[in-house]
């Protein structure tokens, strides 16, 4: 989390990628914590694929703002097709995180959209994401990349609090590949 009280995470996705679960999925993991949160999307009547964003704020003190975050702390973008056509940096503080679904090493990243102000991390969640679960859902690697990050909870904390949460919706060999996924995440996310 960041140096001040207030971390505020901005998602960019694409409409049917999940993103909205990965944010309020990070919330319900992090409720035990006895942190302030919130998770909200910013999405109107758009279509599957159109680009949405989703919100997240966390603080060890009530949170009183309700709107969308302008200016995030850290931006994560679980679509890389995104960069071409969305300002995915637009408000990101100087010094911010930016994390990134992307085969491309954070060097090569850096280059290409000139991110040399932010702190980069790339994961190439989808990859991960087909290889275990068989489909493109980048949502929960990009969750584990985000827990790594953030410095949120240990890996193993992370699995238990996701497959307690998931195994309420799923089937118990689902919940162990999203698991899995997730763990793997905090493994192969690149700085």
């Amino acid at each position: 989390m960041s140096g001040n009280n207030l971390t505020e995470i901005r998602w960019h996705a694409r409409g049917g990628q999940g993103a909205v679960t990965a944010a309020k999925t990070l919330v319900e993991m992090i409720l035990p914590k006895g942190l302030y949160f919130q998770a909200f999307p910013e999405y109107g009547p758009e279509r599957m694929g159109a680009p949405i964003q989703i919100f997240n704020r966390i603080s060890p003190e009530p949170i009183f703002t309700y709107c969308g975050v302008t200016e995030p702390d850290i931006v994560v973008v679980v679509d890389d097709s995104l960069m071409e056509v969305v300002d995915v940096t637009r408000g990101l503080k100087k010094g911010g995180t930016l994390v990134v679904n992307t085969h491309l090493e954070p060097e090569e990243l850096k280059k290409l959209y000139s991110l040399g102000d932010y702190e980069l991390y790339t994961l190439d969640a989808t990859h991960l994401a087909m290889e275990i679960i068989g489909r493109p859902f980048a949502n929960v690697p990009m969750l584990g990349a985000l827990l790594f990050v953030t410095e949120l909870m240990k890996k193993d904390e992370a699995g238990d609090i996701l497959r307690e949460s998931f195994s309420k919706r799923f089937p118990e060999k689902v919940v162990e590949k999203n698991v899995t996924t997730l763990t793997r995440a905090y493994e192969e996310v690149k700085s």
